[in-house]
C-alpha cells in the first residue's frame, strides 16, 4: 500500500485541478474544512472558560477534533481495495482536502484588477486570502500580500496535505487538515487563545516542518534559477516570525527577485517584521503573474515527485 498512497494523492490533485470545489456543491453541503470548523467553534465555546486550565482544555479540544476525523478516515482507508480502484476511490475521498485550483483562482482574482489599475477591487480580492486590513495597502502592498499568501498556502493547502496523505493515506491528510484548521482558528497569540490554542499551534508547527521546507525547494527548482532562490531561502527564512512560513516565502521572493514580508499593520499596530530578500525591489502587478506561473510549475514538479514515488518499485526492481 505504501506506493498506492502517493498515487491516491496524484488522483486528488488531478480532480481538484480540473474542477476545484464547485460553488453548487459548496452551497449544498459546505466543505469538509467548514465542517471541522463548526466542531472547533462548538468545543471552543464550551471549553475555553476561565473555570478550567486553558492549556488542558485546549489540548482536549485538539484530541477530540483529531479523533472526530481520524476514526472515519481510518475506517475509509481500511475499506479501500488494494488495487487501482482503491487508488481512485482514495484519491476521490482525498480530493476535498487539497486546494490546487482555489489557491490559484484566489490569487488570480487579485492579479486581474491590480494589473488593470483597479486598486479598490484588488484590495477587496486580497482581503479574502490575508488576515490583515487591506484598506491601507498600496499597489506594492497588495501584490506583496497576495504573493506571501500564495507562498504560504502552497505549503499549508497543497504540499503539506499531499505529503501527509502520501505518507499516511486518508488518516494522514484528514489529521493534517484538522490540525491546520485548529491553528488558523484558535492558534492566535491573543488573550483568548494564547493558552487554549497553544497545543494546536505547536502541533501545527511540527507537522509543517518538512512540507514548508519542501515547498521552498519546489519553488527554487521551479524558478529556473534554483541557486539564487535557494540562497535567499537559506539566508532569510529564519528571519520570519513563523518557523515554517519563511521558507516558501523567502524562496518565492528569491525566485521572483522581489522583497516580501516587512513591516505591516495588524489591529492598528505596526508589526516590525524583517524583510525577506531585503535588497530587492517591491513587487509590481506583473510579479503576481510571475508568482502564479511559478506556482503552476511547482505543482507540476510536485506531481512529478509523486510519479517517481509511485514508480519507485519499478525503478529499483523491488517486487
Amino acid at each position: 500500500m505504501i506506493f498506492e498512497l502517493p498515487a491516491m494523492m496524484l488522483v486528488a490533485i488531478a480532480i481538484d485541478r480540473l474542477i476545484g470545489w464547485p460553488d453548487w456543491l459548496y452551497s449544498r453541503i459546505g466543505h469538509p474544512v467548514t465542517w471541522g470548523g463548526r466542531l472547533i467553534v462548538l468545543l471552543e465555546a464550551r471549553l475555553n472558560r476561565a473555570t478550567f486550565p486553558r492549556r488542558v482544555t485546549g489540548a482536549l479540544t485538539l484530541v477530540l477534533c483529531l479523533t472526530a476525523v481520524l476514526l472515519p478516515a481510518m475506517g475509509a482507508q481500511s475499506l479501500l481495495p488494494d488495487n487501482a480502484m482503491g487508488v481512485l476511490w482514495g484519491g476521490f475521498l482525498a480530493w476535498p482536502l487539497v486546494a490546487v485550483r482555489s489557491m490559484h483562482d484566489h490569487v488570480a482574482a487579485v492579479e486581474a484588477p491590480l494589473r488593470a489599475g483597479d486598486l479598490p477591487s484588488a484590495r477587496r480580492a486580497v482581503s479574502m486570502i490575508v488576515g490583515r486590513n487591506p484598506d491601507a495597502l498600496d499597489e506594492a502592498g497588495v501584490a506583496r500580500a497576495a504573493l506571501e499568501s500564495l507562498a504560504e498556502n502552497t505549503s499549508d493547502g497543497i504540499v503539506a496535505p499531499v505529503f501527509w496523505g502520501a505518507v499516511a493515506g486518508l488518516p494522514g491528510i484528514a489529521a493534517y487538515k484538522m490540525i491546520n484548521t485548529l491553528d488558523s482558528m484558535i492558534g492566535h497569540r491573543n488573550a483568548r487563545h494564547l493558552h487554549f490554542g497553544w497545543a494546536s499551534a505547536r502541533l501545527d508547527d511540527l507537522v509543517n516542518l518538512i512540507p514548508a521546507r519542501a515547498t521552498g525547494v519546489l519553488f527554487a527548482l521551479a524558478s529556473g534559477k534554483p541557486c539564487a532562490a535557494g540562497l535567499v531561502m537559506l539566508r532569510d527564512a529564519r528571519r520570519h516570525r513563523s518557523p515554517n512560513a519563511g521558507w516558501p516565502e523567502a524562496a518565492m521572493a528569491g525566485a521572483l527577485g522581489v522583497r516580501l514580508s516587512g513591516p505591516r499593520i495588524y489591529d492598528g499596530h505596526v508589526a516590525p517584521e524583517p524583510w525577506l530578500n531585503a535588497g530587492a525591489p517591491d513587487p509590481v502587478p506583473a510579479s503576481l503573474t510571475g508568482g502564479l506561473r511559478l506556482y503552476r510549475r511547482a505543482i507540476l514538479l510536485l506531481g512529478a515527485v509523486l510519479v517517481l514515488w509511485v514508480l519507485l518499485p519499478v525503478l529499483t526492481g523491488a517486487s
